[in-house]
């Protein structure tokens, strides 16, 4: 098996033209095609901002002891 990256361009009807020499012998053999865009999309809308939904909270006691004392419940 030998694996071969190249850099290569599709054309505007969609179609990959893949011209590779190698060095095998005339024969069959197995091609696997692995597609990746060199440019990655990308998301260009407005995010949502979830500051209206974070929150402080306001303990009061000790949070270790509790943690151990609901840990304990199990």
């Amino acid at each position: 098996m030998k694996v071969i990256k190249l850099a290569a361009v599709i054309d505007n009807s969609g179609n990959l033209h893949l011209d590779i020499p190698t060095e095998l012998s005339s024969g069959t053999v197995d091609v696997v095609v692995v597609v990746n865009p060199s440019t990655p999309d990308t998301y260009h809308g407005k995010s949502y901002d979830f500051s209206d939904l974070a929150g402080r909270l306001s303990w009061e006691g000790d949070s270790v002891t509790q943690t151990r004392i609901l840990r304990n419940e199990w």
